[in-house]
């Protein structure tokens, strides 16, 4: 598991890990056994605080119940339910405790600073992208790095490893040189390129827009001219989801890897010259994992 194997560096960083499940404390015991999780595992049998946290999920009952075949009912079950789950796990396990998957973050004195949730069952955040979207920054693998005449970069993915419904990020960090800056969201109605990753379209991975940390306004005297930038170093993110579709999982299956490719745009001025905007090719390659959903949803 990612948290097990980031769990020293996590530690690092001054991050705790904990996991809640509805399962009974022989299970998780047994389950931590197996899988060699060192964390703790707290057992929520009654599922109380699944529920004051507002994650205890419902549409399983739903799914069972009279209006079974109410199209928005069947819509819900097909986003939140997986389908082997009706024939893999007894009924009253399924409908009694069950939560959404997903993650919280809480500070030092236990209150929720951000969460993460998916609609989609099979779609989950890995434990690198959330860290990397919290601002909290790891180590980065598989980076590219690269130095022009305006900045330098390092681009790199948050997971070197994914699988179906993985969502992670492509990151790229970027340090304008001296008395350089390149431009922010909100520069191209003035006619200037922002910078940001242009990645070729993918039947395989969605990706989501960028997300842009906050920017300053650059005085440009020669024309009088007040532009978003950014002159400091700063971390920019390109989220993307590995696709979870059936059709895609056939496609996958014959796949060791997927292979990203697109650019890394931008545009430069210093206090007195606008550079012509620079596109830098770059390409992400991928370990595919594949997994047992059967076996996954047993548990």
């Amino acid at each position: 598991m990612e948290l097990q194997e980031r769990l020293q560096e996590l530690g690092g960083s001054g991050i705790g890990v904990a996991a809640i499940s509805y399962d009974s404390t022989e299970v998780l015991n047994d389950f931590a056994e197996k899988r060699g999780i060192t964390f703790p595992l707290l057992s929520d049998k009654d599922s109380a605080v699944i529920t004051e946290f507002g994650i205890l999920n419902t549409v399983v009952a739903e799914g069972l119940g009279p209006n079974r075949d109410n199209p928005e009912v069947v819509a819900s079950v097909h986003k939140y339910v997986a389908a082997s789950v009706f024939d893999s796990i007894p009924l009253r396990q399924m409908i009694n405790g069950t939560p959404f998957p997903g993650t919280f973050m809480l500070d030092a004195n236990g209150r929720v600073t951000s969460r993460y949730f998916e609609e989609f069952y099979r779609e989950r955040s890995t434990t690198s992208n959330i860290l990397l979207k919290a601002g909290i920054g790891l180590t980065p693998i598989a980076a590219i790095e690269g130095r022009t005449a305006q900045l330098k970069f390092t681009a790199y993915p948050s997971d070197t490893s994914v699988t179906n419904g993985t969502r992670f990020s492509l990151a790229v960090d970027v340090e304008p040189h001296p008395n350089m800056h390149v431009y922010a969201p909100g520069a191209e109605k003035m006619g200037y390129r922002v910078v940001g990753f242009n990645m070729n379209p993918s039947e395989l991975v969605r990706f989501e827009p960028a997300n842009f940390p906050e920017s300053e306004i650059y005085h440009f005297e020669p024309l009088d001219e007040y532009v978003p930038v950014y002159q400091e170093k700063f971390t920019l993110l390109q989220e993307a989801v590995v696709n979870a579709s059936a059709e895609a999982e056939e496609i996958m299956e014959e796949l060791d890897a997927l292979t990203l490719s697109g650019s890394f745009d931008y545009q430069a001025c210093d206090d007195a010259i606008c550079y012509p905007p620079a596109s830098v090719p770059i390409t992400f390659t991928l370990e595919l994992e594949h997994l047992d959903y059967q076996r996954t949803n047993q548990r």
